[in-house]
């Protein structure tokens, strides 16, 4: 879900699923009494708000790839980057921008997002889509330690760097790693929807450039398996019509999709082969 505006402040508390950003405010002095009245009213205006979303065909019924947009509008990156501008850069200290340093907390919605797709795509993403769902609860789980600290994915690599544990099969450098390498197939796999082939074998095609070049016989083995539970195109294209769309409009928000994030893979990629951990494989 997109994050509203909010004070820079406050802690954000990521929920496991379905790539929903929830606030939660710290408690300031008072009473417990005071505490339970404050969180009833937060409660009861949290609801309103979702009623109001509901009365004019909310999020709730928006794709996930409508979803993705939002969260990767100009506006919504830039107000989680070090600069203040629209350039999607870090500002140095001479007020110059310098390498892109990728945002972590749309990062980790984008991921949560990436989940709802391959749940889509049925069962026989289970093995990918408990990959992501670990690295996804590893990367947030260190995020959440400190917000401000670790408020862009370079932060979090670097710090790991230095550690000497980026290379690590546990390491939050690995997740970000392989949460990319999953956006990458993702995208291919939505780009390919308008073929004339059945989704098996658009889902083979997006495996074979984007994740099977990093995996080892016993990855690749697994995918193969997988490939035979795939559902009809048909049905998985039509999971991603959102409310009054048709396959005209989701072809527009597919490539509208892919160039707001192509732009962010290609700053992680090159994030981590600048620390030399673009290379890695699996088993």
């Amino acid at each position: 879900m997109v994050e509203r505006e909010r004070d820079e402040r406050e802690p954000i508390a990521l929920t496991g699923g379905g790539g929903q950003l929830q606030q939660g405010g710290a408690s300031g002095p008072g009473t417990e009494e005071d505490d339970d009245r404050d969180g009833e009213e937060r409660d009861r205006d949290a609801g309103d708000e979702v009623e109001e979303e509901k009365d004019r065909g909310g999020v709730e019924e928006w794709s996930e790839i409508r979803l993705a947009i939002a969260e990767l509008s100009p506006a919504q990156l830039t107000k989680h980057r070090g600069c203040g501008c629209s350039c999607g850069r870090v500002g140095g200290g001479d007020g110059k921008p310098v390498a892109s340093s990728p945002p972590t907390l749309p990062f980790l919605a984008l991921s949560h997002l990436l989940l709802r797709v391959l749940d889509k795509i049925g069962p026989t993403m289970a093995v990918l889509r408990l990959d992501v769902q670990r690295n996804i609860e590893r990367l947030q789980e260190l995020y959440l330690l400190d917000p401000a600290k670790y408020s862009t994915l370079t932060e979090i690599v670097e710090k790991e760097v230095t550690e000497g544990t980026a290379r690590k099969v546990d390491s939050c450098a690995r997740a970000v790693l392989w949460l990319a390498r999953s956006m990458d197939f993702a995208i291919a796999l939505l780009q390919r929807l308008e073929e004339d082939s059945d989704l098996a074998q658009l889902v083979e095609a997006a495996y074979e450039v984007s994740l099977k070049p990093w995996h080892g016989w016993i990855s690749s083995a697994a995918c193969k398996i997988a490939l035979k539970l795939i559902p009809e195109k048909k049905i998985f294209t039509s999971m991603f019509l959102g409310m009054g769309q048709d396959c005209s409009t989701l072809k527009d928000e597919i490539e509208k999709l892919a160039s707001l994030l192509g732009p962010l893979l290609d700053d992680i990629h090159s994030m981590m082969a600048k620390f030399r951990l673009d290379r890695l494989k699996s088993t």
